[in-house]
This record gives C-alpha cells, structure tokens and sequence, in this order.
C-alpha cells in the first residue's frame, strides 16, 4: 500500500466533501445554487443554448473564487493584493539616471576641472586638524593679543 505525501508540508489540504476542501464545496455549492437561478430567470425569455451559456458564463468566476490560488494566495487575497497595489496606493515609476559615484566625487571633480590640483581629502585634513600641515595662517588670528590668553 503506498500513501501520496506532498513533498511541502505547506500544501496539504484535507478534503471534506467529494474529494473537495472545504472552501471548494461551498463555492461549489455557490455556483450550482447562481446557474440554477439563472436558468429559472431567463428560461421564458432565451432559448435553451442561450440560457445554458448564461448559467456557466454566471456560474464560473463564483466557481473559480473556490479553487483559484496565485502565489499561495487565494482569489480574494489576490483581489486585495492588486487592487491595493494598483489604485490604492499606486507607485510612480521614473527611469532617472542617478550616478552615485558622480555624487560622491562631485567636489574633486569640480576641483579638478577648476585647475585645483588639491585633492578634496587633503584640503580637508589640513584645515580640519590644528598642527598639522602648513603653518597657521596670520588672518585667523586676527585682532587677537597672545598676551591676554585664550578666546
């Protein structure tokens, strides 16, 4: 004797009725119960072929909500999904072209093509750190007595 067991876990489904899960038959159900009262709606009015047509073209997408899934999600889940996606909360793609290598070198390569042949790196290492570098400029002292202390 040989069992069929799913080689994921997650797609187990225990069937109730008919070899159908639970949510199948009721949908099942659902969609017999619409094409009967289709049929007895436009019996008097359409001939046979016609009302046959009606009563599956009414009967499947109540069908298909039962054993529809996409992604692991159910019809409905899915319904949701996209119509949250798409019109709740639409996204505006643009094709931009940023570079942010050029964004990070922007101030060197402006340098550069200034004729500044000082890198970025070293004009801000030797203003940044007191002591070290070239001597202190005479201006930044300014109006102020070495005699009389600190600032």
């Amino acid at each position: 004797m040989e069992m069929p067991i799913n080689k994921e876990i997650r797609n187990y489904t225990e069937s109730v009725f008919f070899g159908l899960t639970m949510r199948q038959f009721i949908f099942s159900a659902a969609a017999c119960l619409i094409a009967v009262l289709l049929y007895f709606s436009f019996r008097n009015r359409f001939g046979i072929e016609t009302v046959s047509w009606i009563c599956t073209l009414g009967a499947a997408p109540m069908a298909c909500f039962g054993f529809i899934r996409y992604h692991g999600m159910n019809l409905e889940q899915f319904l949701w999904t996209w119509l949250r996606s798409e019109v709740l909360m639409p996204k505006y793609l643009t094709a931009g072209n940023t570079n942010i290598y050029y964004q990070a070198f922007k101030p060197l390569i402006n340098n550069l093509q200034k004729g500044d042949e000082k890198h970025v790196d070293e004009s801000d290492t030797a203003e940044d750190q007191p002591g070290q570098g070239d001597q202190e400029d005479p201006e930044d002292h300014a109006g102020h007595d070495p005699d009389q202390g600190t600032l």
